[in-house]
């Protein structure tokens, strides 16, 4: 996914503060609709554009699906923006 897609997933303050609460670690699908305060629908749909995007990878444990924060693809977000700082006419 290009970094224009993505950027355009993190328009969202919802997905960016699912990004915020996976920092700590690893959430199910339930424990992120509780804090975020959105239903399974809304939240589906949010993870959804977010996993298309790779910000976050899911995998299954037993009955629950969890979440985490896939931090290769922020370093590479973070590397392409320094590209444009730095240089001072």
């Amino acid at each position: 996914m290009g970094e224009s897609s993505i950027f355009k997933v993190l328009s969202d303050p919802q997905r960016r503060d699912i990004l915020v609460m996976l920092r700590e670690g690893r959430m199910s699908a339930g424990e992120i609709a509780e804090k975020l305060g959105v239903s399974p629908p809304a939240l589906s749909y949010h993870l959804r554009l977010l996993k298309g995007a790779e910000l976050v990878t899911e995998y299954k444990e037993k009955n629950f699906v969890y979440y985490e924060l896939n931090t290769s693809v922020l370093q590479e977000l973070i590397l392409w923006v320094e590209q444009f700082g730095g240089r001072k006419a």
